[in-house]
């Protein structure tokens, strides 16, 4: 079986919350095909600066079992991109796996799928979703969060060790081993490791 990986890119996301993730999953070749998705297809600036192209538009994006969601200094705006987050509402719903990096998670939560549920986000940045959506069960000390189908990350890099446990789950260990030694990656297999919860003193 070949997933379909959808991969959200919106005007200032963050470079590493994609493309972390994304050198996971494109390395399981025949198992996952990624494809990227904006508001139009064309190239997206990055918040780094760096240009990257959607290869679809909201309107002729094929049908996704995987989403993932970036973060980044434009997720503020995008959370009122109507028409985005209606989108992400949607084919949320009917994806079998959904995943957020860093304040990507404010994203998903605009949906209201979130409503009820355990996430987290970046610790550096945590106030924001926790006091914009608060039907949300914040978790303020997580590397990532599984609710159902639902995977919520903490900062950029989080995003690597989040994919690598969804790959353990839908691949298995094993596989999701290899993927980590194989790019020479420090897997932190633990959900709840995380030391930046104390850095921005929110344990």
């Amino acid at each position: 079986m070949t997933r379909t990986l959808g991969v959200v890119l919106y005007p200032d996301f963050e470079l590493l919350d994609n493309f972390g993730p994304m050198e996971m999953f494109g390395n399981m070749q025949g198992a996952v095909e990624m494809v990227t998705v904006a508001s139009e297809s064309g190239l997206v600036k990055s918040a780094q600066g760096t240009r990257v192209h959607a290869e679809h538009g909201l309107d002729d994006c094929p049908k996704l079992d995987m989403i993932l969601v970036p973060g980044g200094m434009g997720t503020r705006a995008a959370v009122d991109d109507v028409r985005l987050v209606d989108w992400l509402r949607r084919r949320s719903n009917d994806a079998e796996i959904v995943m957020t990096v860093c304040t990507g998670s404010g994203l998903l939560a605009q949906t209201g799928l979130l409503d009820g549920r355990r996430a987290t986000t970046n610790k550096a940045f945590f106030t924001w979703p926790e006091t914009t959506w608060p039907k949300v069960n914040w978790v303020r000390e997580a590397r990532w969060v599984e609710e159902g189908k639902y995977w919520t990350s903490s900062g950029v890099s989080a995003g690597i060790d989040m994919a690598l446990a969804v790959i353990a789950r839908i691949a298995g260990q094993e596989i999701a081993e290899l993927l980590a030694t194989g790019t020479e990656y420090e897997w932190h297999r633990d959900a709840a490791w995380d030391p930046f919860a104390r850095v921005h003193n929110l344990v």
